[in-house]
């Protein structure tokens, strides 16, 4: 099985881009030593080419310096947006965050910027209509509608979104169709009281059995 795998960033135990230690040496397969030039000068040219990409990663360079270890990601979003210089913030939420949602805005609006949120059943549709089995409707019969969330905060004109707690898929539905840049504040896991990162810390232990392969059905 370890044969087939193919080795990448998440392989690597040196992790010399991050440490840089000139008495280790890089792994066969590390990325930044197999790319080539072409590569790598596609991606820079991404940040010289479009504006916002540059603009973006600026800003995200002054967040990480002044609130390393200090800012809680809710801080460091704020002061994203204000970096980049945005007004209107759009929240995506999933109505059982909807407590946490309406805290964000409250904070969002005390520093200057206009909020606008849609919970993820605006627009809800029976799950039948979208031709997911009756077996799989639980815990209810209808389902959220993230396209429509991100269609609803394209059209109120938000120039920068932030996901609150939507499921997984849903989340992934919003991204795609989001059209202005993106954040996460909440990661929904309903088990551990949204930390779904608990598991990977426990992955030698409690939750060792999601790192064994899955028998076949």
């Amino acid at each position: 099985m370890a044969d087939e795998i193919r080795r990448s960033c998440i392989d690597c135990a040196v992790t010399l881009c991050d440490a840089h230690n000139p008495h280790k040496a890089f792994p066969a397969f590390c990325l930044s030593r197999q790319m080539t030039e072409e590569q790598r000068n596609n991606s820079l040219r991404e940040y010289f080419t479009s504006e916002e990409d540059k603009k973006i990663v600026q800003a995200a360079a002054v967040v990480e310096a002044e609130g390393y270890r200090k800012w809680p990601r809710v801080q460091e979003t704020i002061e994203f947006a204000r970096q980049m210089g945005y007004q209107k913030i759009g929240i995506a939420t999933c109505v059982a965050l909807i407590r946490e949602s309406r805290t964000l805005a409250k904070m969002l609006r005390a520093n200057g910027f206009e909020v606008y949120g849609v919970g993820c059943k605006a627009g809800e549709v029976p799950k039948t209509e979208l031709g997911i089995h009756p077996k799989y409707h639980g815990p209810g019969p209808m389902a959220c509608n993230p396209i429509l969330q991100a269609q609803l905060l394209a059209e109120e004109g938000t120039e920068f979104n932030i996901v609150m707690g939507l499921c997984v898929g849903h989340d992934s539905l919003f991204y795609k169709h989001s059209q202005a840049p993106t954040t996460t504040l909440v990661v929904k896991d309903r088990v551990l009281m949204h930390n779904p990162v608990m598991p990977l810390y426990h992955g030698d232990g409690y939750y060792s059995n999601l790192t064994k392969p899955r028998e076949e059905d």
